[in-house]
């Protein structure tokens, strides 16, 4: 009794104030204890997890799709802003100082790319209007209309061009302007440059303007018109600004790719003395020796002005959210009824198609069965024959420089396709931090001209000790980053439209993530996924702006053909080689459009 007398005489009262305190600073240790616990035990999870194998090939795409976009970049800085002595603005001031003609050159660019982007939207907004909101007649052939010329090559689109409506002996000229009129039509020069390059992009817009217009809800339109709008007001007033967003995003790749073309420019601008910023590069560097300094800091005044109009784009679309009108309700686009003007429409169509693709594919067929190149008469027309096409059959070069496409159209698809499918899964699947920046790092090149990843793959391997110049392993990196937009697009698209589910069930049956990988997501987006292989194909072939400063003797690729039997005067062989090339990439556009049913080119992605 004592004992116990003692003890409760030494311990406090249960409820006394020195025992809560006691009681609340064990409670504060043991959870300080168990959150510390928990924070080594999350660090030592988020360890493992990063040394998974999973993580490893995660982090390796990741890298490869960052040094592929932003590496090029720093080198051309680093060229463009160092020489011999160091720090040096000496290839600004041989570029822009002077008698270097920089403003005309300025001004003539913004010209061109402000000019041939309004005539793209232009065209292929109403085409796209048509298709979708109207009942006009022969959609197939306004289809056709719309994207063929997104087939054609830029060069041969040109060189077309060039044979229709040369001042002197162009097609149209001898048949048509020079004897009714008694004058004729010039293509080269500015006008002739925005006609064509604006021609030659409608389908892009066209495709982006069809999603548009088949997203928006008609009830606006409707209500419009119940309060007494008449048509042309509603589509002023609301169609309009309801794809404003749209709109705005094709007005800005409009104008970089206008800013970025090569091809165009140089074959219709330069006879005239008329450069822009891509044939002022090429001039620079076809020059003995080549001036690096003056391309590359023409290469960083280009990408300057496409960053501009990106900002310029993102700021007009900063109100965008007051522009949705897809909600969970569903609806159909309605069908405007054409009345009178129905038969105008369809005729204004067979014009259109005859001017973007009959005329062009007629003038090249024509040219590729000459013997040598005259206009038409009736004593051309009985020399014709195949034997252009039996010689360039024959010539070694011409099967040296397609196996060499093939090989980088096929190699650049995969990889990209690989690359972007798991990139685009860390996006689209997961919480990672940084995840948006891979998802712009990835569409960073949709901004970088062609012409200047070329200048800025010079400076990387002219500079370092890899020895890859002048192989083809420096155009298959070209080829890949160019690409590399087009393939996020593409399997993002496709992995957006898989749900988690399955990948929850494969987990919890034990599947690795890879075999989730391979054996349920890649053949569930496989449709996205070979759609965008095949785009990505289609581009590689077509691709001369980057491939015509990075190639060498040996290792040309069919559009540096076509493009060197131009500059020989070679006019028949550069013909029979493009209408074959048109044929093989029109079988692979019609393979592309029915693979790409729900996530490619019917859905308006470009």
């Amino acid at each position: 009794m004592k004992i116990g007398a003692a003890v409760r005489a030494e311990w406090p009262p249960f409820h006394s104030p020195s025992c809560r305190e006691g009681k609340r600073r064990i409670m504060s240790e043991t959870r300080n204890i168990s959150l510390s616990m928990g924070k080594r035990s999350w660090y030592k999870s988020r360890l493992r997890e990063f040394r998974s194998p999973r993580m490893l090939l995660v982090g390796i795409v990741v890298l490869i799709v960052a040094y592929l976009a932003v590496v090029p970049l720093i080198y051309l800085v680093i060229g463009t802003f160092t020489s011999s002595a160091g720090f040096s603005f000496d290839g600004f001031v041989r570029a822009y100082g002077g008698n270097a003609q920089a403003g005309q050159m300025f001004l003539n660019s913004m010209i061109f790319a402000l000019g041939s982007a309004a005539l793209a939207l232009v065209i292929g907004t109403a085409l796209a209007y048509v298709q979708v909101r109207t009942d006009a007649p022969g959609k197939g052939l306004l289809f056709a209309a719309s994207m063929v010329p997104l087939i054609i090559p830029g060069v041969l689109y040109a060189i077309s061009w060039i044979f229709l409506a040369n001042p002197t002996v162009g097609i149209l000229n001898t048949l048509i302007f020079q004897p009714l009129f008694g004058a004729s039509i010039d293509i080269y020069g500015l006008g002739g440059m925005i006609w064509v390059e604006g021609t030659h992009m409608a389908p892009l817009a066209f495709l982006l303007m069809v999603g548009a217009f088949h997203a928006m809800d008609p009830s606006l339109e409707e209500s419009a018109a119940m309060g007494g709008a008449k048509p042309w007001v509603v589509f002023r007033r609301v169609t309009m600004p309801l794809v404003r967003p749209a709109l705005i995003a094709a007005a800005l790749l409009m104008f970089v790719r206008a800013l970025s073309a090569f091809e165009i420019p140089t074959l219709l601008g330069e006879p005239r003395g008329q450069y822009v910023f891509t044939s002022r590069i090429y001039y620079e560097l076809q020059g003995v020796p080549a001036n690096y300094a003056a391309a590359g800091a023409y290469s960083v005044g280009l990408l300057v002005v496409a960053m501009i109009g990106l900002m310029f784009s993102n700021y007009l679309n900063r109100n965008s959210r007051s522009y949705q009108t897809i909600s969970g309700k569903a609806f159909r686009p309605r069908t405007i009824a054409l009345g009178r003007a129905r038969p105008v429409v369809g005729m204004l169509t067979i014009v259109y198609f005859v001017l973007a693709v009959v005329l062009p594919v007629l003038a090249l067929f024509y040219t590729s069965l000459l013997n040598f190149y005259q206009g038409i008469s009736w004593r051309a027309l009985g020399s014709l024959s195949f034997d252009n096409y039996v010689r360039i059959f024959k010539a070694p070069g011409t099967w040296h420089a397609l196996q060499n496409t093939a090989i980088l159209a096929v190699g650049a698809a995969m990889i990209v396709m690989f690359l972007t499918a798991i990139a685009s899964w860390v996006v689209v699947r997961t919480k990672l931090p940084g995840r948006r920046l891979i998802d712009t790092v990835a569409f960073l090149p949709l901004v970088i001209p062609g012409l200047v990843l070329g200048v800025s793959l010079l400076f990387v391997y002219l500079r370092t000790s890899l020895p890859i110049y002048g192989t083809l392993l420096i155009l298959l990196i070209a080829f890949c980053t160019i690409n590399l937009p087009y393939g996020m697009q593409y399997a993002g698209a496709a992995m957006r439209q898989i749900s988690t589910e399955l990948e929850e069930s494969a987990t919890v049956f034990g599947a690795t993530w890879w075999k989730t990988f391979r054996r349920i997501l890649l053949p569930l987006a496989s449709g996205g996924i070979v759609a965008g292989w095949i785009y990505v194909a289609i581009i590689s072939f077509r691709e001369l702006s980057a491939a015509i400063l990075l190639y060498s003797p040996g290792n040309e690729v069919i559009s540096v053909l076509i493009w060197q039997q131009y500059e020989s005067g070679s006019f028949m062989g550069l013909s029979a080689i493009g209408i074959l090339l048109i044929t093989v990439l029109t079988l692979i556009v019609a393979v592309a459009y029915k693979l790409g049913a729900n996530v490619g080119l019917r859905k308006g992605n470009p």
